[in-house]
């Protein structure tokens, strides 16, 4: 295994060189107001609050299978879009799966809806399909306090606490849950999982990072929320190092992830089909596409390394997961298209546990 990470670390050495030059974002905001829209059938606005005052304000129906809701969370005191696609047959309740997104939250261009056929995928499988929208470089976490960039962020209690309820009064579900994401949602997911015994109980990370004590993960952490975001990780969890650091660290606080359906893939950051122009899931202009393979071959580099480590520290454990390490890839959607499908069985374990 040590040599496996010297291996990694190696190419991570290589990519950084590449990708010095190409560290640039672009967000494109996205979204109008489903406020106006008429309700779907069998999708209701709940006379129902949570423990802490938040609800659902309105929900809107976008065709025959999607509908926005508009929800309030009062640990952030500010409403946001939820996203969700229907089971094609609503006659009977049916489970539901979180799908986060990445660095964007979302609002931006880079999403499933938008980069994957993940929600055509997943449209015949009998399930609520919950696209979580905001939390752009918050790392989906509670902050300790609100930032001058960023606002205030209190996902944590918003995906734990908050949502799930709501959802399942709204729409009428089994109460089985899994949650996936991609890249910054690594955290949250397993999190989620941690911090909300019994909530989820399947859980898929594709091309995530999974830890924030080591050097290297706050380096990563600073780096989506300072350089990209423009917020301080201060603010987030205090000074490095300091006990909420630790506190969100999910390798090192592993053992409640026990007993939960894991799967968890990566790439090593080595060109492969879906890092040529053009190419499936790519964003930016053909004439980009070198520089930004180069930052993502770095950025997935390291995602390889933080699974290994989390690989090392489950079996450790004796905690079952699967993983899978791809031959090849960078940090892009085509790739995690696949991912997502492969994944599939272990969530469906969560989603449809035997009667």
């Amino acid at each position: 295994m040590n040599g496996r990470i010297s291996r990694i670390t190696g190419r991570i050495a290589v990519a950084a060189l590449a990708a010095a030059a190409t560290l640039s974002l672009g967000c494109v905001p996205a979204g109008a107001d489903p406020t106006a829209a008429p309700v779907a059938p069998g999708v209701s606005v709940p006379d129902f609050k949570t423990e802490d005052g938040s609800y659902i304000k309105s929900v809107a129906a976008l065709d025959s299978r999607h509908v926005v809701f508009t929800v309030y969370s009062a640990a952030m005191n500010q409403t946001f879009p939820v996203d969700v696609q229907r089971p094609a047959d609503t006659s009977e309740p049916a489970p539901t799966l979180y799908l986060l997104n990445g660095a964007g939250g979302g609002v931006d261009a880079a999403t499933w809806q938008l980069r994957t056929d993940a929600l055509d995928f997943l449209s015949d499988k009998n399930a609520n399909v919950v696209q979580i929208i905001g939390g752009a470089f918050s790392w989906y976490t509670d902050w300790m306090q609100a930032d001058k960039s960023l606002g205030v962020n209190k996902w944590s209690t918003y995906l734990g606490k908050e949502l799930p309820p709501l959802m399942d009064a709204a729409l009428g579900s089994t109460g089985n849950n899994a949650i996936a994401g991609i890249s910054m949602a690594g955290l949250p997911v397993l999190n989620s999982v941690i911090f909300n015994p019994g909530l989820f109980k399947s859980a898929a990370v594709y091309s995530g990072f999974f830890q924030t004590t080591t050097p290297l993960a706050r380096e990563a952490i600073k780096m989506v929320t300072e350089l990209y975001g423009g917020g301080k990780v201060e603010n987030m969890w205090g000074p490095e190092g300091g006990p909420m650091w630790a506190a969100n660290d999910p390798t090192l606080n592993a053992e409640k992830l026990r007993g939960t359906n894991l799967f968890i893939s990566t790439g090593n950051g080595i060109p492969g089909a879906f890092d040529m122009p053009g190419a499936r899931g790519r964003m930016e202009k053909p004439e980009d596409t070198a520089k930004t393979v180069a930052l993502g071959s770095l950025i997935e580099a390291n995602c390889e390394l933080s699974t290994v480590i989390l690989q090392k520290r489950l079996e450790s454990m004796r905690i079952p997961a699967t993983f899978e390490f791809r031959s090849s890839g960078t940090h892009i959607w085509g790739y995690w298209q696949d991912d997502l499908k492969a994944s599939w069985p272990v969530l469906a374990q969560g989603l449809f546990p035997p009667a």
